[in-house]
């Protein structure tokens, strides 16, 4: 009876030990594989804010007067064009570690732009976080390049943020946007 559990367990161990080393060979093997990464708006879930009107002002940055003002500026720019634009403040990225990622999954999650003619372009920005990013769609982006963007970023609208003019930056530089958009 002794030399049955003595041979039982031998057996349990050299299985133990051989499965020990698959393991290990695995984990090696996989350590080479290239890593694959999704944001959670890839995986379907959204921890996005619900889009409300063409401006979402989340950080409370601006007026009424001044909300009006630039969803009547939108408006009448996609009446013309077709082509859409939102502009959204927010306070934080939440999950996100990258703030131009989320500005360019905020966009998409919105289909800001309409979905035949890829035509939209989101200004995402945070006081808070002292970021700004503009995310534009494909067909957008052959006229409003990452160069133009950049410019008018750094040129018209940082400027006007330094100085608390959060409203006159935004505005400024949604107007030399729809100029080089016409």
């Amino acid at each position: 009876m002794k030399k049955i559990i003595y041979i039982l367990i031998l057996v349990f161990l050299i299985f133990n030990m051989s499965s020990c080393k698959t393991d290990e060979k695995k984990k090696t093997s996989n350590d080479k594989a290239p890593k694959v990464e999704f944001s959670s708006y890839q995986l379907g879930e959204s921890n996005f804010p619900e889009p409300k009107r063409e401006v979402n002002d989340y950080e409370f940055i601006f007026t009424l007067d001044e909300l009006v003002k630039l969803t009547i500026m939108i408006r009448e720019f996609e009446k013309k064009t077709s082509n859409q634009i939102a502009i959204v403040s927010i306070k934080s990225i939440k999950d996100y570690d990258d703030f131009n990622k989320y500005a360019i999954d905020l966009s998409n999650n919105w289909g800001v732009g309409q979905k035949n003619k890829d035509n939209g372009l989101t200004i995402v920005f945070s006081k808070n976080l002292r970021r700004i990013k503009i995310s534009t769609g494909i067909v957008t982006e052959k006229i409003l390049t990452d160069e133009i963007c950049k410019k008018v970023i750094d040129q018209i609208i940082i400027p006007e943020f330094k100085n608390d003019n959060y409203y006159n930056g935004i505005e400024k530089g949604l107007s030399e946007l729809i100029d080089k958009w016409h």
